[in-house]
């Protein structure tokens, strides 16, 4: 595939097109999962989870892989405040454009708030939640004063001080080796960046969600990195202590990308959750 391949677009409401990775779609298969990526300079859909649509979709999973609004290459509104009801509000959409009843989450960071936040409110429409390092269990402050979210918010995207150098140094931060930020990853990243803008960060609100967790009765599975530099690990004892049915694995020598970092492990531990559960 091309560095950052160019699938479907969803025409949802207030002009927003939604752009969305589709495998196995073509047999009624066992689940329908969806990949949530997470926030930052140049996130997509791909470039999170390249390395783990093919595992799903091997056990005959229709796997969905979507670029969330202000980033990738859905459409980036420059007036929206990019709150959690704002991302939910167009993950339902979307769900219903492509007629999914009920859905496998998968989420990393910010993408784990928004299955959070989805869960919470479409319980019906969700049947499981993977969630990575997932945002929304701890308050704004905890988060912005962690070395990655500082490194990230240093330099304004679109600013001229935002160079490729920069986006490298930043995107070693998500990683416990950096052996993992290639030159591709960087590459792919910063063709997203140069059609971004900085609203998305600036009015991004998203609620600590952690006393509504309790709420969720569906079976939960977390991954964490012990040297993740964004998302402090408290967060996988916040999931585990709240949820009714959450297990969660914490590794070490492992950032924030836990999917990237570690994917082998990461497809078959999810796989077997979702056989066993």
């Amino acid at each position: 595939m091309e560095i950052n391949p160019e699938g479907s677009y969803a025409k949802l409401s207030n002009g927003m097109n939604l752009h969305y990775l589709e495998f196995n779609s073509d047999v009624d298969q066992v689940g329908t999962v969806i990949f949530i990526h997470g926030s930052g300079p140049g996130a997509s859909g791909w470039s999170n989870f390249k390395n783990n649509v093919d595992a799903f979709s091997q056990m005959g999973y229709s796997t969905i892989v979507i670029d969330i609004p202000g980033y990738g290459q859905t459409s980036k509104p420059t007036d929206a405040i990019y709150s959690l009801d704002f991302f939910t509000q167009y993950l339902d959409e979307f769900l219903v454009h492509k007629n999914i009843t009920q859905a496998i989450l998968v989420g990393n960071s910010l993408g784990g708030a928004i299955a959070i936040g989805y869960a919470l409110d479409h319980p019906d429409k969700v049947s499981h939640l993977i969630l990575m390092a997932t945002g929304g269990v701890e308050e704004r402050e905890i988060y912005f004063a962690t070395e990655g979210i500082q490194a990230m918010v240093k330099y304004p995207m679109g600013s001229p001080e935002f160079t490729k150098e920069v986006l490298g140094d930043l995107l070693k931060l998500l990683v416990f080796d950096p052996k993992h930020v290639t030159q591709e990853l960087i590459d792919e990243r910063w063709q997203i960046l140069q059609i971004q803008n900085a609203q998305v960060l600036a009015s991004m609100q998203i609620p600590n969600l952690t006393d509504r967790l309790q709420e969720l009765s569906i079976p939960i599975l977390g991954f964490w990195g012990y040297q993740d530099k964004f998302c402090p690990i408290s967060g996988a004892h916040t999931i585990i202590s709240h949820c009714n049915d959450a297990r969660m694995n914490m590794l070490s020598q492992c950032g924030h990308w836990v999917m990237i970092e570690h994917s082998e492990y990461f497809n078959k531990q999810c796989i077997q959750f979702l056989r066993d559960n």
